[in-house]
């Protein structure tokens, strides 16, 4: 099966989100969602692993509300020990599931900043991102950026020796848009962050038409 992997901490889920996993199960062709609650974002504020446990039972309710999804919340990452490394995650998901197809989904401003990511090489390499767009980001752009640095970089992340020709150093592109994996989608896009829910309801203004 295709999975697609969709991380975050999600505080809380939203139309937005929903809108994302409904179009990568009923437009794209992914058999199902895994929704990954992380603990905590390595390069995000340290406080979110305290409310881990809070934010995965609110994501099973919150899925559990819309069965027309296929969406699975995944506990993956509150079982395993920080840091938080998407490698890890991906990687622990296909030592569990090898007969799945894993492929990670992300904004166009999480593409931009993928190069303070761990080996996001290997990412883009062994298991490819799907990019959902974000205003004032071009996708397009960003993507060709990553293929001309990576065809400037050794090879330590190809796995497959069919595409290598000549000399080892050597990568060929002939008949591959690129070795890194990056698949642009037309996925909705909603005028509305988690951050901004959570501010207006401690303002008091009531945000649930805005939930998930």
């Amino acid at each position: 099966m295709r999975i697609a992997v969709y991380s975050g901490s999600f505080d809380p889920l939203h139309v937005g989100h929903q809108a994302i996993m409904a179009y990568l199960t009923q437009v794209r062709d992914f058999d199902w969602v895994y929704l990954v609650v992380s603990p905590q974002n390595p390069l995000k504020d340290a406080g979110k692993a305290l409310s881990a446990s809070r934010r995965y039972e609110d994501a099973v309710q919150a899925v559990r509300r819309h069965p027309e999804l296929h969406v699975w919340v995944d506990d993956i990452e509150l079982k395993m020990p920080p840091p938080h490394y998407t490698i890890r995650t991906l990687d622990a998901l296909k030592k569990r599931e090898p007969e799945n197809e894993f492929s990670l989904i992300i904004g166009a401003d999480n593409l931009e900043n993928i190069h303070r990511w761990r080996d996001f090489p290997r990412i883009l390499g062994e298991y490819g991102v799907t990019v959902y767009p974000r205003k004032g980001y071009d996708i397009a752009r960003i993507r060709e950026l990553l293929y001309t640095e990576m065809r400037q970089l050794p090879c330590p992340y190809v796995l497959d020796a069919s595409i290598l020709h000549e000399s080892p150093g050597t990568w060929s592109l002939e008949d591959h848009e690129g070795l890194y994996k990056i698949q642009i989608v037309d996925a909705p896009i909603t005028d509305i962050s988690s951050t901004e829910i959570r501010e207006k309801q401690a303002q008091g203004i009531d945000m649930s038409a805005f939930l998930m």
